[in-house]
């Protein structure tokens, strides 16, 4: 049997019955890397030796009969822009090629202390800008469904990793949906916790305050298991909730019945594929026959998210990237005639289109004569958008959508058309203005291609996502279909 095949706890069964050790289960992830790593390029360092001499030390733990965490020895992936102390961490950016952290990201840390195994770093769309992960400084990465199209991004690396077997489980960083609609294009589990669930210490910024750390899973079993390990209070991130995190496991309970489901009417109008409609319609009547009260409710304000998001994202992308100058670390041209030359050089070099796009943008909108116009407005609309949803939840357990309105489409496909990229994430967007959690699972292929349905529901209330997705995976087969690379 293929181990790198397997889910996490599946893995976690076997080590603990002596079936299989962590070095095994590690090799045997190398052993997937090496056969089609060449094909999907999910990978921009892959840490073979630190991985091994980890996997090892957790078999010594094992052997001496010391208690371990249900993911220890479980190989994982981490997307480049969270910090790995002395291992590179570039956000797939030039400006970044050499950069190695002195410190390591609470998120990381964690899955440290929990003795997973990092086995490397991930490609992604240049500081997390984009949805394809096309817009990389370094190389494409593929979907493994179809090695002709996209992975989604800007977490593409990271789902396509763990699509692929190269990887168990995978961390991603989520902006306006760079988690659910990477999982969605290539049909695994992906969520994007409440923000404050989970620590940014460590992430590197794009937009402060909508960038949310999450998982890539085979299944939500893992999901949970993932939540676990990453949730929690940290004293180093000032936008960290201090609230206590439940035991997310004993949320995976196969019982949706009563359970009360609005679908935004917003979400399923123009714009979304048949095809994928009727992926969606079709997981609505199966939850409805698990017991579910299913309804069309309405979130009115849904179509100003699109540019309200644009403007607040690329202002904070303006004002984080600022740092980036060629003195303190990273790319730095030597051939300038003085400092100011030298600064502009090394930001026209380091950075690529969509970063420099981005920065414009937000420049322009902080810039006087027109910050109230723009930014501020914007600001009232996240507003009015968030009382959509808290008013939709007085009414609803969880509210349901697709997670993108297309499957995969073809590298190269949008690369010139940077208005019809950006609505790939129309359904994904408002959840990160609100600052609520959503899941996106498989439910569903459509021309091989995977669908993701995605779950929205209330701040720090993801045991309710967790137990609806739980409930739909336990009674379809789609979170087992795997690529056939």
């Amino acid at each position: 049997m293929d181990l790198s095949q397997l889910t996490a706890h599946e893995l976690h069964d076997r080590l603990l019955k002596k079936e299989v050790s962590a070095a095994e289960i590690t090799a045997a992830v190398f052993k997937r890397i090496d056969q089609v790593e060449d094909k999907v390029k999910s990978y921009l360092t892959i840490t073979k030796e630190s991985a091994m001499a980890k996997a090892q030390e957790v078999d010594g733990k094992i052997a001496r009969g010391e208690q371990v965490g249900p993911l220890a020895g479980v190989p994982i992936a981490i997307k480049d822009n969270l910090c790995t102390e002395g291992i590179r961490t570039t956000c797939a950016s030039k400006i970044l090629y050499n950069f190695v952290p002195p410190y390591t990201a609470t998120a990381v840390a964690k899955l440290n202390a929990a003795d997973m195994v990092m086995v490397g770093k991930t490609n992604m769309d240049e500081f997390a800008m984009g949805s394809s992960t096309e817009n990389s400084g370094f190389q494409l990465t593929y979907n493994p469904w179809d090695l002709e199209r996209v992975p989604g991004g800007s977490s593409g690396g990271s789902a396509a990793a763990v699509a692929a077997g190269e990887a168990i489980l995978s961390l991603g960083s989520d902006t306006g949906g760079s988690i659910r609609q990477p999982a969605a294009f290539c049909g695994v589990v992906g969520m994007k916790p409440t923000y404050g669930a989970v620590s940014r210490y460590g992430l590197v910024a794009y937009a402060s305050s909508l960038d949310q750390i999450g998982p890539f899973t085979k299944d939500v079993t893992d999901m949970a298991l993932a939540l676990n390990v990453i949730c929690g209070y940290d004293p180093m991130d000032s936008t960290s909730a201090n609230i206590k995190q439940p035991d997310f496991t004993q949320y995976l309970v196969n019982d949706i019945k009563g359970m009360k489901i609005g679908i935004p009417r917003e979400y399923m109008a123009e714009g979304i594929d048949p095809q994928v409609k009727e992926k969606i319609k079709a997981a609505i009547d199966k939850l409805t026959e698990l017991g579910a009260h299913v309804e069309e409710t309405s979130l009115p304000h849904t179509d100003y998210a699109m540019p309200a998001y644009y403007l607040i994202a690329t202002a904070e992308a303006s004002s984080n990237l600022a740092r980036y100058d060629g003195v303190r670390y990273g790319l730095r041209v030597e051939d300038a005639e003085d400092v100011v030359d030298m600064y502009m050089r090394s930001r026209s070099r380091g950075f690529g289109h969509e970063v420099k796009r981005r920065i414009m943008l937000g420049t322009y909108s902080l810039s006087a004569g027109y910050y109230d116009a723009y930014y501020l407005k914007a600001l009232k609309v996240r507003t009015l958008i968030k009382r959509d949803f808290d008013r939709a939840f007085e009414q609803y357990d969880l509210l349901l959508s697709p997670t993108s309105p297309s499957t995969a489409f073809k590298v190269g496909e949008m690369v010139n058309d940077p208005l019809q990229m950006y609505l790939q994430d129309v359904c994904t967007i408002p959840v990160n203005l609100a600052g609520i959690p959503a899941i996106s699972i498989p439910c569903g292929l459509v021309n091989g291609l995977p669908v993701g349905l995605q779950l929205m529901g209330k701040a720090f209330d993801e045991g309710t996502l967790l137990r609806v997705a739980y409930t739909f995976e336990q009674n379809t087969d789609f979170g087992r279909l795997r690529p056939q690379l």
